[in-house]
């Protein structure tokens, strides 16, 4: 019972979360940048993986209450593409990092 209005109610909390993600993506991104080493496109790319996790999310939700018929499965593409764009954030730091170092 517990677990069942858990999962009910934790999509609408996991967006909750997020609005504090996007404040602080926004106060990032308008941060003026005084040094030029610097180096952003992890960050937005990162952006890039909640949005997706946004539009996974209300779909979770449209689902529950039955706005939409979307198979469940569609959520499994979504986590995808956030590890996939999570993996390349990783690859573009670590040629950064290379290339600062020499």
């Amino acid at each position: 019972m517990i677990a069942e209005s858990l999962s009910q109610v934790a999509p609408i909390y996991n967006l909750g979360f997020v609005i504090i993600v996007l404040f602080l993506f926004i106060k990032l991104f308008t941060t003026p940048i005084r040094d030029k080493r610097v180096y952003l496109m992890p960050w937005k790319i990162i952006f890039f993986a909640v949005i997706v996790f946004i539009i996974e999310e209300g779909l979770t939700i449209l689902r529950q209450l039955e706005v939409i018929n979307v198979p469940v499965h569609i959520n499994g593409f979504f986590e995808l593409i956030i590890i996939c764009t999570f993996i390349y954030m990783l690859l573009l730091q670590k040629e950064y990092l290379k290339k600062q170092k020499s």
